[in-house]
C-alpha cells in the first residue's frame, strides 16, 4: 500500500474554527481579531504570512485537539514554538498554527540532574531555572530560541565541546503524533521515534514537553566568557590560528568564529563603533583555578582589537546578543556544515567580509568538537559527527528596503564558498531549500528517518518544515 507524501486534500467547505476555540483552554486567535497581526509575526520580519487561525494551547489537551481538527477538517497545520526558525516555518498561509508560546513551565530536579520543560519554553527560560543550581544543558547562543526548535535541529551551542549536542543530552519528550495520541518517546518507549527527534526535526509530531540532562558549570552557573576582536584584514592569520588550536584545547573551553561589524553601542569602545572586524566569542566553563593557564594562549595572540574576556552569569553570555538581534528584523540565511576552514575558504571569508552590507549582517562558524564527535554518525538522527563547524551566513537589517541588499550578500556569499564545505547544513540554519538540500543535510540517515516518518506520520501532516517525506510502503 502507497501513502501520500503531502498535506490532506483542502476542503471547500470553511472548517468550524468556533467549534475548536470552544474546546480549548487556550485562545484561538483569526483574521478578525484585534492580535492577529502580532500573533502572526515570528522572528524573521521577512516572513509575511496569514494563517486561518492561531491557536495558543494552553496544554497538551489543546494540542491534541488541533492536530485531531486539523486532520478530519483537512487543513494545513503549522507548528510555533520560540518563533525563531530561520524560515519562518512556524506559521504558514491559510493553516491552523499550533502555537506552543503559553506553555512555559520548567522543573527541576537538582538530585537527578534532570530539567523537565515545556514546548513553548526559551532557553531562558531553561537557564533561568537550571543556573542558580550551576547547572545547564547544553542549548544554543541566544537565549530567546525556544527549545522545542533548536533540539529537535541538534542543538549546536556554547557547552556542546564539553558535554555534546541538545539532543545528546535529551532524556525523553512527550509527543502528540499525528493520529491525536500522546506518546512519551524516549530509549524505552518509542525508541525509533526518540531517534527520529533527535535532530529530525518537527516532521514527526508535537512535542509538548522534553526531559534534559544537566551538567555542572561552574561555581554557581560563572564562567568566564565574552569576544576577542581583531581587525577584519588580520582574518587570514586569525582562522588559520584558530583552526589549528580549537581541537587542541580542553573541551571546558569553546569558542565560535565569526566576521562582524562591532556595534555601536557599550560596552564596546567609541572608537571602534561601526568597525568591520573578525571575532571569537569564547566561553570557559572548566575550573576557575585554571583559567587563566587555559586562556592564556587566547589572550595572547596577535593584536586584538578588544579582549572581553570575564567572569559572568552563564545566563550574561547566552543572553549577550539578544538585545542586538531582537525580533522583528529582517533575515536572509544560508548555511552548510563545514569540516575544514580551508585557505581557498578563508581567502572567500575575508572577501565577502569586507563587503558586509549592513551593521547586523554577519557570518558565523559554531564548532561540532569534543564530545559531539564521540557520539556515532547512525546514533542520532544529526548526522554531522565527525568534527568541524555549523557555518551560517546571515544577511541582517531592521530595514525592508534593504531587504534585497542583505539577500544578494548572503547569496553571492554562500555561492562561492559552498564548493570548499561539506554539503549539507544544520536545518535551524535553513530556509525553504528543497528535498535535495534536506536530505543532504543528514547523510546516511535520510531513509531510516523517512522510515520513521511512514510509521508515526505516513500522510505527512506535519510537513511545514524541513520535510522528510515518509518512505512509500510496498504492497505486502
Amino acid at each position: 500500500m502507497s501513502t501520500t507524501t503531502n498535506s490532506t486534500p483542502s476542503t471547500t467547505t470553511p472548517p468550524p474554527y468556533a467549534e475548536l476555540a470552544a474546546s480549548l483552554r487556550g485562545e484561538l486567535i483569526t483574521p478578525d481579531d484585534d492580535g492577529y497581526d502580532d500573533a502572526r509575526a515570528v522572528y524573521n520580519a521577512m516572513i509575511d504570512r496569514r494563517p486561518a487561525a492561531i491557536a495558543r494551547c494552553a496544554n497538551a489537551a489543546d494540542v491534541v485537539a488541533c492536530v485531531r481538527f486539523a486532520r478530519e477538517h483537512h487543513v494545513e497545520l503549522a507548528v510555533r514554538g520560540g518563533g525563531h526558525n530561520a524560515g519562518g516555518l512556524g506559521v504558514w498561509d491559510d493553516a491552523l498554527v499550533i502555537d506552543l508560546s503559553g506553555m512555559r513551565a520548567t522543573t527541576v530536579s537538582p538530585a537527578d540532574r534532570t530539567v523537565r520543560v515545556d514546548g513553548g519554553c526559551t532557553w531562558s527560560d531553561v537557564d533561568h531555572a537550571t543556573v542558580p543550581f550551576g547547572m545547564a544543558t547544553p542549548s544554543g547562543f541566544i537565549a530567546s530560541t525556544g527549545v522545542g526548535g533548536l533540539t529537535l535541529g541538534g542543538g549546536i551551542g556554547y557547552l556542546t565541546r564539553r558535554f555534546g549536542l541538545t539532543v545528546d543530552n535529551l532524556l525523553s519528550a512527550d509527543v502528540v503524533l499525528a493520529d491525536g495520541t500522546l506518546v512519551t518517546a524516549s530509549e524505552r518507549s518509542h525508541p525509533d521515534l526518540f531517534w527520529a527527534l533527535k535532530g529530525g526535526g518537527g516532521n514527526f509530531g508535537v512535542v509538548t514537553s522534553f526531559q534534559f540532562a544537566c551538567h555542572d558549570i561552574g561555581d554557581h552557573g560563572t564562567v568566564v566568557g565574552g569576544p576577542v576582536l581583531y581587525d577584519l584584514e588580520d582574518t587570514p592569520d586569525v582562522m588559520r590560528w584558530y583552526r589549528e588550536l580549537l581541537p587542541s584545547l580542553p573541551e571546558e573551553l569553546n569558542g565560535w568564529i565569526g566576521l562582524l561589524t562591532i556595534p555601536p553601542a557599550p560596552p564596546f569602545p567609541e572608537e571602534l563603533w561601526g568597525r568591520k572586524a573578525c571575532g571569537i566569542v569564547w566561553c570557559y566553563t572548566g575550573d576557575p583555578d585554571k583559567a587563566d593557564a587555559v586562556l592564556g594562549p587566547i589572550r595572547d595572540f596577535g593584536n586584538p582589537l578588544l579582549v572581553g574576556l570575564h567572569e559572568m552569569p552563564f545566563t550574561a553570555l547566552q543572553s549577550a546578543f539578544d538585545g542586538l538581534y531582537p525580533a522583528g528584523l529582517q533575515w536572509y540565511w544560508r548555511a552548510d556544515f563545514v569540516r575544514e576552514i580551508s585557505d581557498d575558504a578563508i581567502d572567500i571569508h575575508l572577501e565577502f567580509g569586507r563587503q558586509l552590507p549592513t551593521g547586523h549582517s554577519t557570518m558565523h562558524m559554531y564548532p561540532i568538537d569534543g564530545a559531539a564527535t564521540r557520539v556515532a554518525e547512525d546514533a542520532t538522527a544529526f548526522a554531522y559527527r565527525d568534527g568541524g563547524w555549523a557555518g551560517v551566513i546571515v544577511g541582517v537589517d531592521p530595514d525592508p528596503a534593504n531587504a534585497e541588499v542583505i539577500t544578494d550578500w548572503a547569496k553571492r556569499y554562500w555561492e562561492a564558498l559552498h564548493p570548499t564545505t561539506a554539503g549539507g547544513a544544520y536545518v535551524n540554519f535553513m530556509m525553504s531549500e528543497g528535498e535535495d538540500r534536506v536530505r543532504a543535510s543528514y547523510l546516511g540517515n535520510y531513509d531510516r528517518l523517512a522510515q520513521v516518518k511512514a510509521k508515526y506520520d505516513p500522510d505527512n501532516l506535519f510537513h511545514v518544515n524541513q520535510n522528510i517525506r515518509p518512505a512509500v510502503r510496498s504492497e505486502q
